[in-house]
């Protein structure tokens, strides 16, 4: 299934998500600056190997989060929350996901990060601009691989 219009074009509006991972039961929650690579449907993300949110998606690359706008007015709330595989970008993804990156966060090419991918596996946006509490809900294909 093909992930709605309204759905890309959020997680495209915004640059900042709350990434959760959990290792022995035990939940951890960040931000970070993001992007998103529409044709393979993965949101790009830097950071340090010693962060304990990488720490954790190395033990346990299973991971969640939310993107979301600040709003106090009911008619205008909007948001995502996703789960996903968090993997190191290497050989060619590194290449090909890097200058997407740099291009959205020019100055991150002054840090020597590593480059992680969140291959998004469900994904449920609520925006009550549809209606209160409409939500629209994709879930991964498996036969689909970045």
């Amino acid at each position: 299934m093909k992930l709605e219009h309204r759905v890309v074009e959020f997680i495209k509006e915004h640059h900042v998500l709350t990434l959760s991972t959990a290792v022995n039961n035990i939940p951890y929650s960040c931000n970070c600056f993001y992007t998103y690579f529409e044709e393979d449907n993965v949101i790009i993300c830097t950071s340090d190997y010693n962060t304990k949110h990488i720490k954790d998606a190395q033990q346990n690359n299973n991971v969640s989060g939310s993107i979301v706008l600040e709003t106090s007015i009911v008619g205008k709330i909007q948001g995502i929350q996703f789960n996903g595989i968090m993997i190191e970008a290497t050989d060619i993804l590194f290449k090909k996901y890097k200058k997407a990156y740099l291009k959205r966060f020019p100055f991150a090419i002054l840090k020597n990060t590593a480059l992680w991918i969140i291959d998004l596996t469900f994904i449920k946006m609520t925006d009550n601009r549809l209606g209160f509490g409409k939500k629209i809900i994709w879930e991964k294909n498996f036969n689909d691989a970045i």
